[in-house]
């Protein structure tokens, strides 16, 4: 049985990736600090049936408190640590930069600095898309030259890559940072698009559209960027000296505005669009080319965007209390 570190367990992703992790015969020992960024509700809902399982221990403390992270490595033998935990967005990171300045490179220094105190080798840690900012050539490789960050989001991003490669560096660990392009599914956060969009049409309201819907993003269904962290943790456990950059993508853009007529097709509505000005921050377009993850870890993205959106609508048509 291999023990799991997860931060940021409470979360989309996180939660989905413990269920999964422990239906496979894995611990898992999770943090969250069920920070207001959301209704806290949403996350407590999250892993109401993981807290059931005994294979599965949430610390409710953040990621910026040294001593709440030393405890937990001292109470727990931690094979590998999945470092999901971060402010997101990337507007928000323009309002409040100094705090996602604290919590995505101090948090993440502080879950390294645990790791080299205890011995823990083996870590995949989250990056973004976003680091890729507005670059012209598509699709966007991991050798690209990534200094020219647009939100802050994305620079604090770039720096736990660097970060991370000198842990790797100095005291022998494995790490695999993993670029996730626009994640959705069940469990999606409440300020993402597909989530909200979703809400404003089933409420009969406007969808706010920035620019003119032809900007475009690679969606990334939960279950392909869940398998694509496993294989990642995989890989880590079972090679020396690595250290590696990977996109966790679909592959395959999709525009804002076939976005937002693919949700009303689930819904069986029709949008009704107010059309507003590009916002700061954002980027034209993101695209992965997952050539390097599919050879590295065998990681194949299987599901398509209309079957993505449409497993959405389901679960949200039957969580939407969660939302109201």
């Amino acid at each position: 049985m291999i023990t799991y570190f997860i931060t940021g367990g409470a979360g989309f992703i996180g939660s989905t990736l413990s269920q999964k992790l422990i239906e496979q015969g894995n611990k898992v020992v999770a943090i969250d600090n069920f920070c207001d960024f959301y209704n806290p509700k949403i996350k407590e809902n999250n892993v109401k049936e993981l807290l059931q399982n005994e294979n599965f221990k949430l610390y409710r403390a953040d990621i910026r408190d040294r001593k709440a992270l030393k405890e937990i490595f001292d109470e727990n033998q931690i094979d590998i640590v999945m470092h999901l935990a971060a402010m997101a967005g990337v507007r928000p990171s323009i309002e409040n930069p100094i705090l996602y300045q604290e919590v995505n490179c101090m948090g993440t220094q502080n879950i390294l600095e645990e790791m080299k105190e205890h011995n823990v080798k083996n870590g995949v840690f989250a990056s973004s898309s976003s680091v890729y900012g507005n670059c012209k050539e598509v699709p966007f490789r991991e050798d690209m030259i990534v200094d020219y960050a647009i939100s802050p989001y994305a620079a604090t991003k770039k720096a736990n890559e660097v970060m991370a490669h000198v842990y790797h560096k100095l005291f022998d660990m494995n790490i695999v940072m993993l670029r996730f392009f626009t994640v959705y599914g069940p469990k999606q956060r409440p300020d993402l698009a597909i989530n909200k969009f979703t809400r404003l049409m089933l409420e009969g309201k406007e969808i706010p559209m920035f620019g003119d819907g032809t900007t475009s993003r690679d969606y990334t269904y939960i279950d392909d960027i869940v398998d694509g962290i496993i294989k990642s943790c995989n890989y880590c456990m079972n090679n020396q000296n690595v250290y590696e950059i990977l996109n966790i993508g679909n592959s395959s853009p999709t525009t804002l505005k076939e976005m937002i007529n693919t949700i009303g097709q689930a819904l069986g509505i029709e949008p009704k669009i107010k059309q507003l000005p590009m916002q700061p921050g954002d980027v034209d377009r993101t695209y992965a080319d997952v050539s390097k993850a599919k050879t590295l870890i065998g990681y194949e993205p299987k599901t398509t965007f209309r079957e993505g959106i449409e497993n959405f609508v389901k679960w949200y048509k039957e969580n939407k209390n969660l939302y109201e």
